[in-house]
């Protein structure tokens, strides 16, 4: 399955959370088309737990199979299996190169990566889903540090979560340590889409 690129701000009203992370796709509180507005459906055990699946899948700008592969090995980890699928989620080098103010979207730190612009503790690292661990740090190649879309992107920074640091001068962060569950989206119940891949 191919990754989704339709009209983002129709697949954020669709699913009710603003994916961007600005809140701008929700001003029209309801679902997009014609049925939208007033819209009364009740929906099925099933439905809500693919619902949080799509939400977190969408979210992180995954393909269903890169999904499900991550989620089973978050099962096989000690720990609440719901909790770990979304630290491991959290720990993509796409997300913290995001995290860190690289980049103003997912897509565009994915891009970043696959680029070749991205190092993680001096080698250079293109490959999205590479799996950050605590003490890691991530940085920009020398020939990098000047990308007008980078500079950009961290003036547009307004919050750099607790479990990373940044170094303006070598413009680079550090992966201090896992994140807790409360420093997650709260707007993801994870139990659902445990149950959902359970089934």
């Amino acid at each position: 399955m191919s990754r989704y690129t339709g009209p983002k701000f129709k697949l954020s009203r669709r699913l009710g959370i603003s994916l961007s992370g600005t809140g701008k796709e929700l001003k029209r509180p309801f679902p997009p088309g014609q049925h939208g507005p007033g819209q009364r459906r009740k929906v099925s055990g099933y439905g809500i737990q693919l619902q949080e699946k799509q939400k977190l899948r969408h979210m992180y700008g995954l393909n269903e199979k890169q999904f499900r592969n991550l989620f089973v090995k978050a099962s096989k980890l000690p720990g609440i299996s719901g909790e770990n699928f979304m630290v491991l989620l959290e720990s993509r080098l796409d997300n913290l190169v995001y995290r860190l103010g690289f980049a103003n979207s997912r897509a565009g730190a994915r891009q970043l990566v696959s680029h070749g612009h991205v190092t993680v503790n001096g080698h250079k690292v293109n490959i999205a889903s590479y799996i950050v661990k605590p003490g890691d740090v991530i940085g920009l190649r020398e020939r990098s540090r000047n990308l007008a879309s980078i500079k950009d992107a961290l003036a547009n920074r307004n919050f750099l979560p607790n479990y990373l640091e940044f170094n303006e001068q070598a413009m680079e962060g550090k992966y201090v340590r896992l994140p807790e569950r409360s420093e997650l989206p709260a707007e993801i119940d994870e139990k659902q889409i445990v149950e959902f891949y359970s089934r």
